[in-house]
């Protein structure tokens, strides 16, 4: 037993290790990018690629571990060819991924996925015609030198064997044991016991995107890559693209005077807090003509600040929401752009925006940061210090999505008082309790998912008290926002447009007056209307508006699986792409957004396919 037990850690610990050496053979191949790194940054790529490498070794060890599993019942003898072959396999497989990433990493600035293979299937001679045939072959004999190197590894250190494994006397102890410890390989498989499960994202830790390449495993990006991709090029072609690109020009924002555009604030460089509020939305809220009694606090602020009344989130998951509010892009009906790190390092981002202009970034989260791949997001979006659950001690970290939201603002008015100095500042929270399970620590309401509005609502107003106390709150923009459409009341059909309707909200010292504001818009808008209040150049945010200019459209939009909506005043529209049918046609204009919509929709995949 103890042999085998032996020779399946060993399995495991040898890929393990032969994944943590190529990250520093990638560093040094590619000097010219990474010439300046110190020592500390090289262990710093390694250490943050682990869970990448641990993951995979315990992919390519299941199978290794069945043929010890195996072998208690008829020796390993017999399995030699199968080591011979799978080792054999395993070693080709590495070696050819390890240096084709090795040699497009230069042309495509990301680690390997789909993507070349894409091109290759689809048309391997214009795949081809962009490197020399001395490329190539210098490409194939680094494949098979590479291969014969990991083959020798693999064979002197598990295949070959100075004593055969012999079918143990205690065949069914010995057999229970392997299969416990190869069922012990999924613990590092799916990245350990917290909600996310192992993506990309894990591996993100810089600013310098560099140093998270390096640190991406190649064999894991190309599985996950080819797990979830699709061709987003030929998804949603309802028309010729002349005329897609027709309407869509009818659907973006207008250039116009700055002088026409109304000014909410009083000052061009406040400092911002964002709240994003986990599943709220306007039916909650009494001001909006919801359930009295549970928004408390954010009714009043409602009332103290600028409330845009008809807002609409346009998704229905974290993912898809955040994406919309930081970056101003459409969430996607068919996939999350939030899964593919190589296409949202490219996109536009407040963050980026205002750190450009001398902004301070944080982002504030009491979950688990890696959730789908999150960490890396934010980080291409420009944020410069991410505090998630890991920051919180484990006696705060009560509910299932980790702190609650009483020790996320206390978090945040620790820092203000710390860091109050680095003006002005960004601030993003992202509140969690107000998620199912809804179980908080507080009691007010007797329905459950109220109570947890409430609480959420409850930590939100001390926080605001708190803030109004300081100095800095005269000079303070807040924004709160739900991420996506309200977890209240429960309904299965998040198609419904009224499920989508939830609040935007300027507060705060720096907002010159109360008003309500009744332009159609959705979270896509937040970029634009408040990039242009700071006086800052938005252009780069293509599918975003200024809610504020008259002379764009306005519009909300949103989508589900199969699903878009378009809302403007004299057309309520809902669209299943999959039937190919009208769901909901109500106002003065029936079916005037039909169209609009689907170009709409179209556009968003030829720039999802580009990115």
């Amino acid at each position: 037993m103890k042999r085998r037990l032996l020779q399946l850690a060993t399995t495991y610990v040898l890929f393990v290790a032969l994944f943590i050496l190529q990250k520093p053979a990638f560093i040094i191949y590619y000097q010219k990018f990474y010439s300046e790194l110190s020592i500390i940054e090289v262990l710093n790529v390694m250490f943050h690629g682990l869970p990448l490498d641990l993951s995979l070794a315990g992919y390519f060890t299941i199978i290794p571990g069945l043929f010890l599993l195996l072998s208690t019942w008829i020796g390993s003898e017999k399995l030699k060819l199968a080591k011979y072959l799978y080792f054999g396999f395993i070693a080709f497989i590495m070696a050819l991924i390890a240096i084709i990433d090795l040699g497009l990493y230069d042309f495509w600035g990301f680690r390997l996925d789909a993507t070349p293979l894409f091109y290759f299937f689809s048309s391997p001679k214009e795949a081809f015609a962009s490197v020399s045939l001395w490329f190539i072959v210098k490409g194939i004999i680094a494949i098979i030198g590479y291969a014969a190197l990991i083959y020798t590894v693999f064979f002197f250190t598990l295949i070959k064997e100075k004593r055969p494994l012999k079918i143990p006397y205690k065949r069914l102890s010995t057999s229970f044991a392997l299969l416990l410890a190869i069922g012990l390989l999924f613990i590092p498989i799916r990245g350990g016991f917290s909600v996310s499960t192992m993506n990309l994202s894990k591996v993100y830790f810089s600013q310098n995107q560099r140093l998270n390449h390096a640190a991406i495993n190649p064999i894991f990006s190309l599985m996950y890559s080819l797990t979830h991709q699709t061709n987003f090029d030929k998804q949603y072609r309802f028309m010729e693209s002349e005329k897609a690109n027709r309407l869509f020009s009818e659907l973006i924002d207008k250039p116009i005077g700055s002088d026409t555009i109304p000014q909410l604030l009083n000052t061009q460089r406040p400092n911002i807090v964002f709240v994003i509020l986990e599943s709220f939305s306007t039916k909650i809220m009494k001001s909006m003509g919801g359930v009295p009694g549970v928004t408390v606090h954010l009714d009043q602020l409602a009332e103290e600040g600028v409330l845009f009344t008809n807002f609409y989130a346009n998704s229905f998951r974290t993912d898809r929401g955040l994406v919309s509010i930081i970056s101003g892009y459409p969430a996607q009906p068919t996939t999350s752009i939030m899964k593919y790190p190589e296409k949202t390092e490219h996109l536009p981002a407040i963050p980026r925006s205002l750190k450009k202009a001398g902004y301070d970034v944080q982002y504030y989260y009491g979950g688990d940061a890696d959730f789908t791949n999150m960490r890396s997001y934010l980080i291409s979006a420009g944020v410069e210090r991410i505090v998630c659950d890991q920051d919180f001690p484990l006696s705060q970290r009560t509910s299932k999505w980790g702190a609650h939201d009483q020790y996320l603002f206390d978090y945040v008015l620790k820092d203000l008082q710390e860091r109050s100095s680095k003006q002005p500042f960004l601030k993003i929270i992202q509140t969690s309790s107000s998620h199912e399970p809804f179980e908080v620590p507080y009691q007010k309401l007797q329905n459950k998912v109220l109570n947890a509005f409430a609480y959420t609502d409850h930590c939100l107003g001390e926080f605001i008290a708190k803030l109004k106390k300081s100095p800095l709150w005269s000079n303070t923009l807040v924004v709160l926002v739900p991420d996506h459409l309200g977890a209240y009341p429960p309904s299965p059909d998040n198609q419904k447009i009224e499920n989508h309707t939830i609040p935007l909200i300027f507060a705060g010292g720096a907002v010159k007056q109360a008003m309500r504001i009744e332009t159609y818009a959705s979270q896509i808008d937040i970029a634009a209307t408040l990039l242009h209040q700071l006086g800052l150049k938005h252009d780069e945010f293509t599918f975003s508006k200024n809610i504020l200019n008259p002379a764009s459209p306005h519009f909300g939009y949103f989508t589900v699986p199969n699903v878009f909506g378009m809302i403007t005043a004299d057309n309520q529209l809902v669209f299943n792409c999959e039937s190919n049918r009208i769901q909901t046609d109500e106002g003065t204009k029936k079916s005037a957004n039909l169209e609009k919509g689907k170009a709409y929709l179209q556009k968003l995949y030829d720039d999802l396919a580009k990115r």
